[in-house]
């Protein structure tokens, strides 16, 4: 097909390792990702296959950390 444009929001906690296989997959296959990513995350790697966009968050990783 034609490559479209996707936004990908993963959440804190989210299976985003899961999820990034297919995100660079379908980057490989043209469509236009971005993906959108709070500053402070677990394991939300970046490769040059997409986009990525952060937006500020009120909370640190050690406040996240314990959170959970």
């Amino acid at each position: 097909s034609d490559g479209g444009k996707l936004l990908v929001v993963p959440m804190v906690g989210s299976h985003w390792l899961s999820m990034q296989e297919v995100v660079e997959k379908l980057s490989e296959r043209g469509h236009e990702v971005v993906v959108l990513v709070p500053e402070v995350s677990w394991q939300m790697e970046t490769t040059q296959a997409y986009t990525v966009v952060t937006y500020p968050v009120r909370q640190t990783l050690e406040e996240l950390d314990n959170v959970f």
